[in-house]
């Protein structure tokens, strides 16, 4: 079952990662910008960097390309969604980008993304491959500086809700994983955080004195003149919002030597048409709520990460019918995960992941209707150079679809879908 997971995950967009075309414009290493080097988790100056809308040093040739060659090997891979290259070493995905400073004021972050193993031909049964736009955004930001005063103001149009955020706890960032192999639970995860490459939104934003964060935005369906945020994507396959959906975050930070934490609050709320290829009539209304910490320590050679995130979810049916058993529904995910690198070198995380909430027959395609899914992720890393990175990873489960032992009535366990992941990831 967790190859059905890492399949299905193939077709969401991946973290957006450190650039080279950054480091050529700025002048610095990539530790400068992500914590340790393990990017994409950004340090102050990362923040201040994104935040500024890229444009921080000298425009240069704006384009950067990313590859990922893995090994998954799943501990008993499920006779109905065994992953093809179970065991097998691949070419998993690849990226290109045209990032970096436009003007004094204005930077764009576009990623174009090929997966290698999007689906399945439906006469054929073989994996193909599809590109598709991953995370973009268009920033205009402006900084006002005076002995009193530090104000950095802006506007992002981007096609993922949180893209916006510089913490690595919002939504679009919060992963456990270099790339799109991130395991939130079966068929289950809020619904901020399924719109990436789906949606199109336009997001203002303020940050006072380095210490306040505020933003506030709307997300559409990204077609019609917004398409090319979400190009790649069928039609059918394409969620459908009912006008402009809000989005806002607030959050509050504190840099003091090499010490940085910060505690933050966010909401969206989304109206969905439950047929995408017939988008009127009813909305199923989903209202999203979240609170998240992180907390970094930097100080040569060592690097501290620490976050959590957790976001609540209801999800109110109305007049929708045939899309869920239940009028009502509530769904919790929280992540946890803390790093440790050494020398921008040598490192690790562990993370814990943990999904829960009703049981619906119909809105979670298995055999309980449980989302319930909990478990473990270590991982070791080195960085040979600064654009090269080598991990492996161990998922861990530790409850599936609501249960420790025979979830699925037939005597398979949570442990059956442990699943190492080993990764070459790559930029340029």
């Amino acid at each position: 079952m967790v190859a059905l997971l890492l399949v299905q995950v193939l077709t969401s967009p991946i973290v957006a990662h450190a650039l080279p075309v950054f480091a050529r414009q700025t002048g610095q290493n990539c530790v400068a910008c992500h914590a340790g080097g393990q990017f994409p988790e950004l340090t102050s100056y990362g923040r201040l960097f994104k935040l500024t809308g890229y444009t921080i040093g000298s425009r240069t040739i704006p384009l950067a390309a990313m590859g990922v060659v893995s090994y998954t090997k799943s501990a008993t891979p499920s006779d109905d969604a065994a992953f093809a290259k179970d065991a097998t070493a691949l070419f998993q995905t690849g990226s290109l980008f045209v990032a970096g400073k436009i003007t004094e004021n204005v930077g764009v972050f576009a990623q174009a993304t090929y997966n290698n193993y999007d689906s399945q031909n439906p006469d054929t049964n073989k994996w193909q491959g599809k590109w598709g736009s991953d995370n973009m955004e268009l920033r205009y930001a402006d900084r006002l500086i005076d002995p009193g005063r530090d104000l950095i103001f802006g506007v992002s149009v981007n096609n993922n809700p949180s893209f916006a955020d510089p913490w690595n706890t919002a939504p679009a960032w919060m992963q456990y994983v270099p790339t799109q192999f991130g395991i939130t639970g079966p068929d289950a995860a809020p619904i901020v955080s399924q719109l990436g490459a789906q949606a199109a939104g336009v997001a203002a934003y303020v940050f006072w004195n380095q210490s306040v964060y505020a933003e506030v935005a709307a997300y559409q369906t990204a077609n019609g003149a917004w398409s090319l945020f979400s190009q790649g994507t069928k039609n059918p396959d394409q969620v459908k919002l009912r006008g402009s959906n809000p989005y806002v975050r607030l959050a509050f930070n504190r840099d003091w030597g090499p010490h940085s934490a910060m505690v933050g609050v966010m909401a969206m709320n989304a109206n969905i048409y439950p047929d995408n290829l017939a988008p009127r009539g009813p909305t199923t209304r989903y209202r999203d709520r979240g609170v998240d910490a992180q907390y970094q320590y930097l100080l040569d050679p060592h690097s501290v990460t620490a976050q959590v995130s957790y976001i609540t979810e209801a999800i109110d049916n109305g007049d929708v019918t045939g899309t869920a058993a239940n009028p009502d529904n509530r769904l919790r995910q929280l992540k946890v995960k803390g790093s440790y690198v050494y020398r921008a070198k040598y490192g690790g995380s562990l993370s814990y992941f943990s999904t829960t909430g009703s049981s619906d027959a119909v809105l979670y395609a298995d055999p309980a209707g449980n989302p319930d899914t909990r478990g473990w992720v270590p991982e070791l890393f080195w960085t040979p150079v600064q654009y090269l990175r080598v991990g492996a990873q161990y998922y861990n489960f530790r409850r599936y679809h609501g249960a420790v032992a025979n979830y699925d009535g037939a005597g398979r366990n949570p442990s059956n879908n442990n699943t190492l992941f080993v990764y070459v990831w790559g930029s340029y």
